[in-house]
């Protein structure tokens, strides 16, 4: 631009560009990497102020990159904002607060009719694609599976989905069944807490790390990991989940013989006992 007539001083503004860097090209230049990181620092202090001091290096970068068309490494976009004293803005986020629930549990799972508790956690295994998991929701009564959901990443959602297949499916009177969980953040999550209430169900946790005070959840993923799990090698997440809920819906529910149920499925226990309410 200079060559072509433009003064020097507006075209490094327009290009972001330091002046002491173009004359440093110009007249004595010194390494391409010192050029670069001259006039790339120029435009990361531009693209900074008119963020007015809020972006960090991921998003310098994405403007170097989308805006601009400078192709630049994360890493040096965070070494030059280092260097030259530049952050984004650090302000915290407030953690939400973990809901206060009580066990109501106890260690007692024993129940005389189905829906008066359920329990659930979360599970997951490795595929050569990548992890899947696996949220449960069982009722503690029959050892019935009601509820489930199946993803790539343990989010609140997926714990929510499971919940929300089992209310779908057993439509719980309001106050009568609790929901019994560890301490995961999935499940103290508002999305996972309000689903609960709003549909009437009363939300327990045990003590945070005892595993004894979900034991039937563990007890059960134990026996998932023996009879589906570990007893192959899984190549992709659809493979695996497709497998699962085979496990679930079909084997567990309907095939595997329990021996706390007298040695009926939890199906057949259903439908064989008239629970008393």
């Amino acid at each position: 631009m200079a060559g072509e007539g433009h003064a020097v001083q507006r075209a490094c503004r327009v290009l972001h560009v330091a002046e002491s860097g173009y004359y440093a090209w110009r007249d004595r230049p010194p390494s391409a990497r010192t050029v670069r990181h001259a006039w790339l620092t120029e435009a990361i202090i531009g693209i900074h102020t008119a963020s007015r001091g809020t972006y960090g290096f991921r998003r310098v970068r994405a403007e170097l990159t989308l805006g601009l068309g400078i192709h630049v490494h994360h890493g040096a976009v965070e070494l030059l904002m280092r260097r030259a004293g530049l952050h984004g803005n650090r302000t915290r986020r407030p953690k939400p607060a973990t809901p206060s629930v009580a066990d109501l549990v106890n260690r007692d799972f024993t129940r005389h009719a189905r829906d008066q508790l359920w329990v659930t956690d979360i599970t997951e295994h490795p595929t050569i694609e990548g992890k899947v998991y696996c949220a449960v929701v069982l009722d503690t009564f029959s050892r019935r599976v009601v509820g489930w959901s199946i993803d790539a990443s343990p989010t609140a959602a997926l714990a929510t989905n499971a919940l929300a297949m089992a209310i779908g499916n057993r439509h719980p009177q309001p106050g009568g069944t609790i929901i019994h969980s560890d301490h995961g953040v999935q499940f103290g999550s508002w999305a996972f807490t309000e689903r609960a209430r709003t549909s009437g169900l009363l939300p327990s946790m045990g003590s945070i790390g005892d595993c004894v005070d979900n034991a039937m959840m563990e007890s059960f993923w134990a026996r998932v990991q023996v009879e589906l799990l570990n007893r192959r090698r899984w190549r992709t997440r659809l493979e695996l989940s497709t497998a699962l809920f085979e496990y679930l819906e079909i084997f567990h529910n309907r095939q595997r013989r329990h021996s706390a149920l007298e040695m009926h499925t939890p199906v057949e226990y259903e439908l064989r006992t008239t629970p008393v309410a």
